[in-house]
């Protein structure tokens, strides 16, 4: 997997899942001898706002800056916000795979840039700035899981159901579900792949919900050294620990998503014209309350999720009858816009209600070569933000009579 640690290289074989959340990416994030890095487009998240714009929020009593100007006054403050900003996109999923929450994902890469911008005067460039940042990153994730449970899906609670008919009770006051997280809207400028972290397989639904069986310091070696490709010894510095336990978490983490992430190779994804053309085909059923063409375009061993219900449903039969009896109320009540969530493909879904079409649901969708294996259904207007969705979609005109 990464050529530059090839001691590690033996054991790729039996790493399948490696290979899977690097997404073919070699080297990682790790550069500590450079400061460039990879620049991705904003989404329209809290995660996009300027860094000026986050010290306009803070109380006066926290020696930030309260505007553009005074930032630019602050020694290094604009260099700071020139150089650091890049990396927002990256540290944002970096946040996500350890916590599972786009919306706490956003808040710690806010707090992280706060204590970066605060303890700027003393970095001194031994390591670049990129590396220093997810130090940072990493630290304040950890502290924030401190007294936090893992998010789940709903598939983690229980068996599923064979009653598509029963009442879908919500989870329990407290439960943190796994949220998705919306796709930059470039990929990196950047030639380098050493410098593509926030790849697309490294953040797929499956394994980021995989990533929340572990416990939060296993969970952070594992991303660090298979995904920012962090020397173990740089692991250890952060940790205050030693190469040798940080190897030995490395070995349980990767034990442990071995048993319970899904084989890549079962999950092939068609190709891209093919896989628009079947979520074409997903929206169009929906839209149209045609449940037989729903059907044609999902696998025998589908599964349907739908947080924050605690019910889920596996096969196509079953999952046929419950749209059917409960989500397709007929032809026009719900509309779809297509978006990528996690890397992969989905759609947000609106619902009519007093004849506006309201925001409801983001649905992300598992592609096989042989239909839609995988349908987790987030029922949660508020996450169409992080989308840059609106919560209302306009009325569609009706064509000009000719």
């Amino acid at each position: 997997m990464r050529s530059s640690h090839g001691e590690y290289a033996e054991q790729a074989k039996q790493r399948k899942w490696v290979a899977a959340m690097t997404d073919g990416v070699v080297g990682g994030a790790r550069e500590p001898a450079r400061s460039g890095g990879a620049v991705m487009a904003g989404n329209g998240s809290r995660a996009g706002i300027p860094l000026v714009g986050i010290a306009r929020r803070m109380p006066d009593d926290t020696g930030l800056p309260n505007d553009a100007g005074e930032a630019a006054m602050m020694p290094g403050g604009e260099e700071f916000v020139r150089l650091a900003e890049p990396f927002r996109p990256e540290l944002l999923a970096h946040c996500y795979r350890i916590v599972g929450s786009v919306h706490d994902a956003e808040d710690l890469v806010q707090e992280t840039y706060l204590r970066a911008w605060r303890s700027y005067g003393g970095f001194e460039g031994r390591s670049s700035l990129r590396f220093w940042l997810y130090r940072i990153a990493t630290t304040t994730c950890l502290t924030a899981l401190e007294h936090r449970s893992r998010r789940l899906l709903p598939s983690g609670l229980g068996a599923a159901s064979e009653d598509p008919d029963q009442h879908l009770p919500l989870g329990q006051p407290g439960t943190e579900w796994l949220q998705p997280l919306p796709a930059p809207q470039s990929d990196p400028v950047t030639a380098d792949p050493a410098t593509i972290v926030a790849s697309r397989g490294s953040v797929r639904l499956a394994l980021i919900a995989a990533l929340q069986h572990l416990p939060a310091k296993q969970r952070a070696v594992l991303i660090l050294r298979d995904v920012v490709a962090w020397r173990a010894a740089e692991v250890a510095d952060l940790l205050d620990t030693t190469p040798a336990a940080v190897n030995s978490a490395l070995q349980r983490a990767r034990a442990q998503l071995e048993r319970i992430a899904p084989v890549e190779e079962e999950l092939a994804e068609p190709d891209e014209p093919d896989r628009r053309a079947l979520l074409d085909q997903y929206m169009s059923a929906f839209e149209n309350a045609d449940v037989d063409a729903l059907l044609r375009l999902l696998r025998s061993d589908v599964v349907l999720e739908m947080s924050p219900h605690t019910t889920w449903f596996a096969g196509r039969s079953v999952v046929g009858r419950f749209i059917a009896a409960k989500v397709l109320a007929g032809p026009g009540v719900v509309r779809m816009v297509p978006v990528t969530a996690n890397g992969q493909p989905g759609v947000a879904a609106y619902i009519a209600r007093d004849g506006v079409h309201r925001a409801h649901a983001v649905q992300v969708l598992t592609m096989t070569r042989t239909g839609i294996s995988g349908m987790v259904s987030f029922n949660d207007p508020d996450l169409f933000s992080s989308f840059a969705l609106p919560t209302t979609l306009a009325p569609v005109s009706a064509p000009a009579n000719s």
